[in-house]
């Protein structure tokens, strides 16, 4: 991807703001901006959203938000599964971590929800809109540079390159984001120890009550319940890959058994490699979400560790203090370079926090985990959590809500109706 001087497409389209990426945060970001009365165009490069390992976990902070803006009867509706407490196994012994059912939200529970329902949910509300726009197997291929300002972005479709010209231009592409490379944002990389092998199993009604984390002899594991199966993540080395590979698959189904016995009988089930699929871990940032003309958000600006299940509350986040702060300029045609360091400044600090708390872990137990062979102690600090109950409130705080959390500020602008209902009302 690239970033050109305008030139000469196959079709142009003109909207106000243009989101690459049909992700969480770009998806709320389209919906509140079109709500607003904005007109919003989102850039999905796929086809749906059916993709089948990514992150599954809707947080109360979210559903907070489903209520603000009217829709969160309608969201529950979705297929989910409501998880009230967390905890962690290690080696035989299971710990509470998490208690939400004491948070200040009508949701006291995470939900484990396929992320195509949620981003199916949003595409629904968002065509009731006239200013929402979705493009489907719209692949962002560069971007439209006029005197020293972003003005657009060139795109691929099914019927060819089309350039959509935009006041505003949002990067919500992922950690592996093209936008932020084709504007030249420089990015600092934090580090991971370890990457992340996702794959399925199927789940029994004898299976023991979820607890997420297993920990076990330099293993670790999250399992995630999807009603007839379980979504599982097992946390390997950075770099290890080929390693673990070329160990085999019998190996490595010994291993899943090793860290969860009650499915060693149904690792057989992971038939070959084509079934485990390998997220390549990344915490980094960007030192400046924006350059006149593009914000960046969600893991474009802030690649999350997976750690807590938190980066798609951030990337949500991002997009309400986005459509905040941008909606009023945006509709008056004003936007400036200090309303786009605006989100920067407001999401910083709950960006900069949760990073250091996945840093910590990241480097004081995972490394440790995944360096040892011998049977994990569990730590003070859990052991104190699980024994002393209230104390679970702080941990469920901090993923169920985070630092900062983020409220629906710009009014919903009125909807015309459409002919039909004028027609019938005469």
């Amino acid at each position: 991807m690239d970033m050109t001087e305008s030139t000469a497409a196959a079709g142009s389209v003109a909207t106000t703001c243009c989101i690459a990426g049909g992700g969480p945060a770009g998806m709320m970001l389209g919906y509140l901006l079109a709500r607003a009365g904005v007109d919003a165009t989102v850039l999905e490069k796929h086809g749906d959203f059916l993709r089948d390992f990514r992150g599954d976990t809707v947080h109360p902070a979210t559903m907070e938000l489903m209520w603000e803006l009217g829709l969160l009867d309608e969201f529950l509706k979705r297929p989910h599964h409501e998880e009230p407490r967390i905890g962690a196994q290690i080696g035989p012994t299971v710990f509470g971590f998490a208690d939400f059912s004491h948070l200040p939200t009508h949701c006291k529970f995470i939900a484990l929800m396929p992320q195509w329902h949620f981003l199916d949910f949003l595409a629904e509300q968002g065509r009731k809109l006239p200013s929402f726009h979705l493009m489907m197997q719209a692949d962002a291929t560069g971007l439209i540079a006029e005197n020293g300002r972003i003005v657009g972005v060139h795109a691929m479709t099914p019927d060819g390159p089309v350039d959509l010209r935009a006041a505003l231009v949002v990067g919500a592409d992922g950690r592996h984001s093209t936008v932020r490379g084709a504007a030249g944002l420089a990015v600092e990389d934090l580090g991971a120890p370890m990457d992340v092998l996702w794959f399925r199993v199927s789940r029994e009604d004898t299976d023991p009550p979820q607890t997420l984390g297993r920990v076990d002899r330099g293993h670790m594991m999250i399992m995630l319940d999807r009603g007839d199966y379980w979504q599982c993540a097992f946390v390997i080395p950075k770099g290890d890959i080929d390693a673990v590979r070329a160990r085999g698959l019998d190996a490595f189904r010994a291993e899943v058994a090793a860290v969860a016995p009650p499915l060693a009988d149904r690792t057989g089930e992971i038939a070959s490699w084509d079934d485990v699929k390998l997220l390549t871990v990344a915490v980094d940032r960007l030192t400046q979400w924006w350059k006149p003309g593009l914000l960046c958000i969600g893991d474009a600006a802030h690649a999350m560790s997976p750690i807590g299940g938190v980066g798609i509350n951030l990337a949500i986040q991002d997009a309400v203090a986005a459509a905040n702060i941008l909606a009023a300029p945006l509709k008056a045609g004003t936007v400036t370079d200090a309303d786009l360091a605006a989100v920067q400044r407001r999401r910083m600090l709950p960006m900069r926090l949760t990073q250091a708390a996945q840093l910590f872990v990241q480097n004081n137990v995972i490394n440790r985990v995944l360096a040892s062979r011998k049977p994990i102690k569990p730590p003070l600090v859990l052991r104190l959590i699980d024994r002393v109950p209230w104390l679970q409130r702080i941990p469920a705080r901090l993923v169920g809500i985070g630092i900062r959390p983020e409220h629906v500020r710009q009014p919903a602008a009125p909807v015309a109706p459409s002919a039909a209902a004028v027609t019938a009302g005469a």
